[in-house]
């Protein structure tokens, strides 16, 4: 065999032991699910930073103020009067007079990151000593603050987070819904289930205040574009635990062209970069669906080389299926499953252009990525 066949064989071999690793990780996770303790319900504040008006805006917000939950104050953060979603907050607010509901509008900016600038501008409002914060974008059933906020029995948890499957619609939508479910949180679990989880996802953050004081409240990430990284990460270096939760949201995933969907994922790719660089240059040896067709090719179609595609390729459904399916629930994976190995490819073109460059778009904004992960204007 040749070097080049060597390495791509090598590169096939990593990726099958990664997703059967990621199977493993799943069923563990599966295996153990969090204790419920109706009894537990400590008072909380959920603080909704807004910026412009996401699809079903309304039914978004309108979820977090059905809970089955005895005491909950929700604080929704605005930097301008002139933002449209406040028209929806405002009526969420006629349509829930039971519910502790309050919107902030303050345009002062701690920072290049403006959605840390709407928390610190919020919190300063929140009655309780318990944080949940949500993106905009989120979606959650009834019984989602009684079940996110029981690691917090442990004293030791300084932040609970959650996985999120995506509602999306139109084909490019699909597919970054795909990719998510099947790929970004089988790294999430395997990650938790190698070394525990040490960051946080916008989807959900459980975070007492005196945690928050402990890392140096918002203004220590103010100016960082992973700022839901942030809030995880540097808890877990004071000696905080962060729990991933087993309860599973809806990301409204808005309909999009496929120039937007690709320069939202190499966004994200920089940010996973600089926010954990080693970690982002190892995905090398999780894309074995490229590696192994790659191999095919450079061995001109033969036995071997269709054997290492069929094992890659059936081990990646399969982790997709145990991830996306069994975990998730997520029915755009029950559905479009077959479509990974195709996604894989994107992902992996798009991985490989998040090597060049810092340069972002982010809500309108052209930034720029130092090597620390903050945020400079452009």
């Amino acid at each position: 065999m040749r070097i080049i066949d060597v390495l791509l064989v090598i590169l096939c071999i990593s990726s099958v032991l990664f997703y059967g690793y990621g199977i493993y990780a799943a069923i563990t996770f599966w295996i153990h699910p969090h204790p419920i303790d109706p009894q537990f319900h400590p008072p909380v504040t959920i603080l909704k930073p807004i910026c412009g008006l996401d699809s079903y805006a309304y039914e978004n917000f309108s979820s977090f103020c059905q809970q089955d939950y005895p005491e909950y104050q929700m604080i929704f953060g605005v930097c301008a009067y002139e933002d449209p979603a406040i028209e929806v907050v405002e009526k969420i607010i006629q349509q829930f007079p039971d519910v502790d509901i309050h919107l902030v509008v303050n345009a002062q900016i701690i920072g290049t990151n403006l959605k840390v600038s709407n928390l610190a501008n919020a919190v300063v409002a929140a009655k309780h000593e318990i944080l949940i914060i949500a993106d905009s974008d989120i979606r959650v059933g009834k019984d989602y603050l009684q079940r996110v906020i029981q690691p917090l029995k442990d004293q030791k948890v300084g932040v609970v987070t959650c996985m999120y499957r995506s509602l999306a619609k139109g084909w490019v939508a699909t597919l970054e819904a795909i990719l998510t479910s099947t790929d970004f949180h089988a790294g999430i679990l395997v990650s938790n289930q190698l070394e525990g989880t040490k960051f946080a996802c916008g989807s959900t953050i459980v975070i007492p205040k005196q945690v928050l004081k402990v890392i140096g409240g918002f203004e220590a990430i103010a100016d960082y574009l992973a700022d839901d990284f942030k809030l995880g990460y540097l808890p877990a270096q004071k000696g905080y635990k962060v729990v991933l939760s087993n309860y599973v949201v809806d990301h409204v995933l808005a309909t999009s062209t496929l120039i937007d969907a690709i320069r939202r994922q190499i966004r994200w790719a920089r940010c996973i970069r600089v926010s954990r660089p080693w970690g982002y240059l190892g995905l090398l040896f999780t894309y074995g669906t490229v590696a192994s067709l790659l191999l095919l090719m450079a061995m001109k179609g033969s036995i071997v080389g269709w054997m290492v595609l069929i094992i890659t390729w059936v081990m990646r459904l399969l982790m997709g299926w145990a991830v996306g399916v069994n975990i998730l629930n997520d029915p755009i994976a029950k559905k479009f499953l077959w479509v990974v190995p195709l996604g894989d490819l994107i992902h992996f073109g798009i991985w490989c252009y998040g090597f060049l460059g810092s340069t972002i778009e982010w809500r309108g904004q052209r930034l720029k990525l130092t090597k620390e992960g903050k945020l400079v204007r452009h």
